[in-house]
């Protein structure tokens, strides 16, 4: 029980008086370690191609991917998200290419350890850069994603990502039973350190918007949306069955997404399960905070360092942010 004295013997701004009380009875603690990078990669070499969306962010080709990489290290950033742009050319609709061993993930996953091999690799397990409508999964005549045949797809793409040496696979597709078909093929084929974050709150969110632009699923997309697999916004005892599965399944970490207006389930999520949970500060959120501050309308780092404070205080273990470098580099200063 919380017992409380009487003013003036108990003055609560004494420990709020100089920054050093502040720093030594703050609650929370962010750090650099606690930061994931996602990263838009393409084929090609020397390619950047700014996404007018996400002001700061570009689509990159493998050989920019190693001079990100570099700079991550040295700002200690432990962790990179590998997300594929893959072009028109491609062989959308039998999506063969998520699970080509010669693919652009494979290959950028393959460089990325040969050249950083202690930094994280965490890799997308989803269709939606490969199908011709920017879906997650392989869709019937009614635009209705099939579950179990697109299980089968995960699972060879997933078992590619391992083949080329990443530490995480990161399903974010939302089909039911996908951890547990991952998991068991990482076994069977000696997977057995290559672990799973799984997306297991994924809500159908608006803040995704820049997101599809980048990878070119937003025009293919259309009005039709995700609702029929990604979680409902109204709904949070539903995202404790969706994690209550993960984890039964084989998930080693657990995703909330998106971050900033769903802190009530992130609190939930960490204090119910007490397991590693990952929060992503998606693209529209990263967008807004960008966009506001180009306006003059709020000051980028100070609602950039509150936003990230706002996660760990929430419970997040690690944080994944189009904003990492700019946060490395205020917590390094």
């Amino acid at each position: 029980m919380l017992v409380y004295g009487n003013y003036p013997n108990v003055r609560l701004r004494r420990n709020r008086s100089s920054e050093f009380i502040r720093d030594i009875v703050a609650e929370n603690h962010l750090h650099v370690h606690d930061l994931v990078y996602p990263v838009f990669i393409l084929d090609g070499k020397n390619r950047v191609e700014p996404i007018l969306s996400m002001p700061g962010q570009s689509r990159i080709s493998i050989d920019k991917l190693l001079e990100t990489a570099k700079e991550c290290q040295n700002l200690g950033i432990r962790a990179i998200a590998l997300f594929p742009v893959i072009e028109t050319s491609k062989d959308l609709e039998s999506v063969h290419e998520s699970y080509n061993s010669d693919g652009l993930v494979q290959n950028a996953i393959q460089e990325l350890k040969a050249n950083f091999p202690d930094l994280g690799v965490f890799t997308d397990v989803a269709l939606d850069p490969y199908t011709y409508n920017g879906h997650d999964g392989i869709t019937d005549i009614q635009d209705y994603v099939l579950n179990d045949v697109t299980n089968e797809l995960l699972v060879k793409q997933a078992l590619s990502h391992a083949a080329a040496g990443a530490d995480f696979v990161c399903p974010s597709d939302m089909m039911d039973g996908r951890i547990g078909a991952i998991r068991t093929a990482l076994e069977n084929d000696g997977y057995h350190n290559t672990g799973i974050i799984a997306y297991s709150v994924k809500y159908a969110s608006h803040l995704y918007g820049p997101f599809r632009d980048a990878v070119g699923a937003k025009k293919g997309l259309g009005k039709s949306g995700k609702t029929s697999y990604q979680l409902n916004p109204a709904n949070s005892n539903e995202a404790f069955h969706e994690t209550a599965h993960d984890l039964a399944e084989g998930a080693d970490i657990i995703m909330v997404k998106p971050g900033s207006i769903y802190l009530d389930i992130l609190y939930r999520i960490k204090h119910e399960f007490k397991k590693p949970t990952a929060i992503y500060h998606v693209s529209g959120e990263y967008a807004m905070l960008k966009l506001a501050a180009d306006h003059g309308y709020l000051d980028y780092s100070g609602i950039l360092l509150e936003s990230m404070l706002s996660f760990k205080r929430a419970g997040a273990d690690m944080i994944w942010t189009y904003a990492a470098l700019d946060v490395a580099k205020l917590l390094n200063n």
